[in-house]
């Protein structure tokens, strides 16, 4: 359980991370730059903690599923970015496929 603990800090951090990245304005901006480069550091070294209980592929594809949907609807709402149908079907699949491989861990 701890290591979805951290997991979840990875994904939160990374999220923030790339948000903050966008809000740099290329680095520009040095403060959202900073906030980008320790949110990173943080994401990677709770990844690295979630990675010595829960699978590599796993872990992945949970970050990666639940950052893009996270992304998208931060986009959303923040850059006024417009998610079109076929957006939406992506991110739920996206979604599908991580809960999917959340059960097939459970019946493995």
């Amino acid at each position: 359980m701890k290591a979805y603990l951290f997991l979840a800090l990875a994904i939160g951090a990374e999220v923030i991370a790339t948000s903050a990245l966008k809000a740099s304005d290329g680095f520009s901006r040095p403060v959202w730059a900073l906030v980008s480069t320790f949110g990173y550091i943080i994401a990677f070294v709770a990844l690295a903690m979630a990675l010595k209980n829960i699978p590599l592929g796993i872990a992945y594809a949970i970050w990666s599923g639940v950052g893009i949907a996270s992304l998208a609807v931060i986009d959303w709402m923040v850059y006024q970015q417009r998610l079109n149908q076929t957006a939406m079907i992506g991110i739920a699949l996206i979604i599908s496929g991580v809960v999917i491989l959340q059960l097939s861990l459970r019946h493995a």
